[in-house]
């Protein structure tokens, strides 16, 4: 039977969850890894709404790249327990019903799971700095834990390779639509974790042709495409 563990300081744990939490493997740097043999995790949070102050996360999708494709297999999906959350604009747009919520996962568990589901690989997101930063707060207030796998942002990886060739507007929805990209569902984390995954393959394709072999390549020509940018605005 596991006691409640009572910190001074931090989330309350019972002892089996900070078992868990100490045994998370440490996060891999990005190395030179061939991109066909990297896992990589793709993640999607939906949130009760954008401010990364106060919002909070509701659910949590990712899946797994590896071996050159996505391992249909190998996919998390978690909905957290939050039953006073009230009805928003954003939860309007994600349709999480307010019955799901109030039986959902304890978010402890929740997101214990998912950070055994990502091991020590890096993580790709459609606007990363978002759901890193969310994710980073979730987890140091509900299990005391300091996010330090590295993000890769699609977002900013889709306009870096297709500078010639690249839809108007930057969203998710756009650079499906350019490359054919048939999306069943939107605003729905597993979904939108997999349309995300499915475009990062075709970008990995593209960075392929233009030499970029493995994450800390890409990484690297990502700032310094971040640099041109912010030089182009200044």
């Amino acid at each position: 039977m596991n006691m409640p563990w009572f910190r001074h300081r931090g989330p309350t744990l019972e002892l089996q969850q900070l078992q868990r939490r100490d045994q998370l493997a440490e996060p891999a740097a990005l190395g030179l890894c061939p991109l066909p043999t990297q896992r990589v995790v793709v993640l999607d949070l939906e949130t009760s709404g954008l401010d990364m102050r106060r919002d909070i996360v509701l659910s949590i999708g990712a899946v797994v790249i590896d071996q050159g494709g996505i391992q249909l297999g190998d996919q998390f999906e978690s909905t957290l327990l939050r039953p006073a959350q009230k009805v928003s604009e954003s939860v309007l747009i994600h349709g999480i019903a307010p019955s799901e919520l109030e039986t959902g996962e304890d978010p402890a568990e929740a997101l214990l799971d998912l950070m055994e589901f990502v091991g020590d690989s890096p993580i790709l997101a459609f606007h990363a700095g978002f759901d890193q930063r969310m994710l980073t707060r979730a987890l140091k207030q509900t299990l005391g834990y300091k996010l330090r796998h590295p993000f890769i942002d699609v977002a900013e990886l889709a306009p870096m390779l297709c500078p010639d060739n690249r839809p108007r507007q930057n969203g998710l929805d756009d650079w499906c639509t350019h490359f054919g990209l048939q999306v069943l569902q939107r605003h729905h984390a597993s979904a939108d974790a997999l349309a995300t995954a499915e475009l990062a393959l075709i970008l990995f394709s593209k960075a392929h042709r233009q030499g970029l072999d493995s994450l800390d390549a890409i990484n690297q020509r990502l700032a310094n495409w971040r640099k041109r940018q912010q030089a182009q605005f200044m």
